[in-house]
């Protein structure tokens, strides 16, 4: 091979794909150090650093070739990209979905819990009057499914979503027969 093909195309290329599988496991690692996996995420995080101080190497060792700059760049750009689509992916944890409804809520909550969702219902009085508040936890690869089921119930409820750093019992998801843990039990109106 050329010498000015390999400095020119080969080197750019390395780096550029190095920094994206670097960029991706340090995104990942940092989502493994906020979930407490104490094993995952230092394994990444060495992985995150060799493969960075090769590339950076790289850059040192070719210092007058401005093309490896920019697949330096490029590569943490489209790594970030990367990483937050593989996170997506791997949807890593727990989500609590708070449904707040003006219209009648029970086909909906009798829907998710034939579905298997935990459900809690609650009273409320809202802006325009009483409310119904549906609590619901499930795991995050559930959530889409979730919100489909809402939308199809009732396309006006308003709902938020949001990370759930603990859970202290095993969670009811959909297509789980699992018995109903205690927390489905302690939330639930009496």
């Amino acid at each position: 091979m050329n010498f000015d093909f390999i400095q020119w195309v080969v080197i750019p290329v390395m780096i550029f794909l190095a920094r994206i599988l670097d960029v991706t496991l340090g995104t990942i690692r940092i989502i493994f150090v906020s979930k407490g996996l104490r094993v995952w995420a230092p394994l990444l995080g060495f992985f995150e650093v060799l493969i960075w101080i090769l590339t950076i190497s790289q850059i040192m060792q070719n210092l007058t070739n401005p093309i490896n700059y920019l697949a330096y760049a490029g590569g943490f750009a489209t790594g970030n990209f990367v990483g937050i689509w593989v996170e997506n992916k791997l949807a890593m944890g727990m989500a609590l979905i708070r449904i707040i409804t003006v219209k009648d809520s029970e086909a909906l909550v009798e829907f998710l819990r034939g579905k298997d969702f935990m459900v809690t219902v609650v009273d409320a009085e809202g802006a325009r009057g009483m409310v119904k508040v549906i609590f619901t936890v499930v795991k995050r690869k559930n959530i889409k499914k979730a919100v489909e089921y809402i939308r199809q119930f009732n396309p006006n409820a308003f709902y938020t979503i949001e990370e759930v750093g603990y859970v202290n019992s095993p969670i009811l998801t959909a297509g789980s027969n699992r018995k109903r843990s205690w927390f489905s039990f302690s939330l639930k109106r009496k």
